[in-house]
């Protein structure tokens, strides 16, 4: 049974999430600060935030079984949390200021298998099927899977396309494959995955179903590796595929897309 939040953390935490709204922040990285908080606020021991200790936080963070991308996270929202905290006066100290600096992981893209998406399929409910293929054919985050709305679907000249909500409040326009652009039709209009956050799913939950349909350690995530990937062994156009992850930067795309094997032995033979 998960532990409650100790109630004297509870009012700040709603405090800072206030505060983000009223920043502008999405609702998703509200979300992920508040999720990290609170596992600190159950986990830490310390009955209010004014009441945690730079070197016990850091000590703590040190104990956790954490991947080197999920550490930044945390610190990153740790860091967040208590500039708040001492810039509106509620606290004097940033005990997170003492967590470490953590490197950023050398990224390795990680495309799931053909076999993998297959097997997924295969469990699949018709609702998931969707999902699924939004994420692995036309490469969109959990989070803009679950903002899918039928408003969102147009179509002209071309064919039809979709208006994905991306991170940071960054639209892009999608175009869509007819079949998957036939599936989104079907659904109901509204919300293309009803649920209890704001009347969708949550991203966290789409992500939690998706990971059980998929096999052994694959995750929804590696399913846009895949599209990635895919995108740009067969155009070769990092532009194009990086307009429709909806990256910023060229650098961030070439992380997702992983080099054939068949492209390396060519290499090799080439300068042999």
């Amino acid at each position: 049974m998960t532990k409650s939040v100790p109630v004297g953390w509870v009012p700040y935490l709603d405090d800072f999430a206030t505060a983000l709204r009223a920043g502008g922040a999405p609702e998703t990285t509200i979300g992920t600060r508040l999720n990290h908080l609170r596992r600190v606020a159950r986990t830490f021991g310390a009955p209010s935030p004014l009441e945690v200790d730079g070197d016990q936080l850091t000590l703590w963070a040190g104990r956790q079984d954490w991947s080197i991308e999920t550490r930044r996270g945390y610190r990153g929202s740790l860091l967040a949390f208590y500039r708040w905290m001492v810039g509106s006066g509620r606290a004097t100290e940033n005990p997170a200021a003492a967590l470490p600096r953590v490197a950023p992981a050398k990224p390795k893209p990680r495309p799931a298998p053909d076999s993998v998406y297959a097997t997924a399929l295969m469990k699949a409910t018709p609702r998931e099927r969707v999902m699924l293929r939004l994420a692995s054919e036309c490469g969109l985050r959990r989070a803009e899977v679950a903002l899918v709305h039928s408003r969102d679907l147009s179509e002209d000249l071309c064919g039809w396309s979709l208006v994905v909500h991306g991170k940071g409040r960054k639209d892009r326009v999608l175009p869509l494959p007819d079949e998957i652009a036939a599936e989104l039709r079907r659904l109901p209009r509204g919300w293309a995955f009803p649920g209890n956050d704001c009347g969708h799913l949550s991203p966290r939950w789409v992500g939690k179903l998706m990971t059980e349909l998929l096999p052994d350690d694959w995750t929804m995530h590696k399913l846009r590796h895949r599209f990635a990937t895919r995108a740009y062994r067969n155009t070769r156009n990092i532009r194009a595929v990086q307009q429709l992850l909806g990256h910023e930067s060229v650098a961030t795309t070439q992380v997702y897309t992983a080099v054939d094997d068949d492209e390396l032995r060519a290499a090799m033979n080439a300068a042999a």
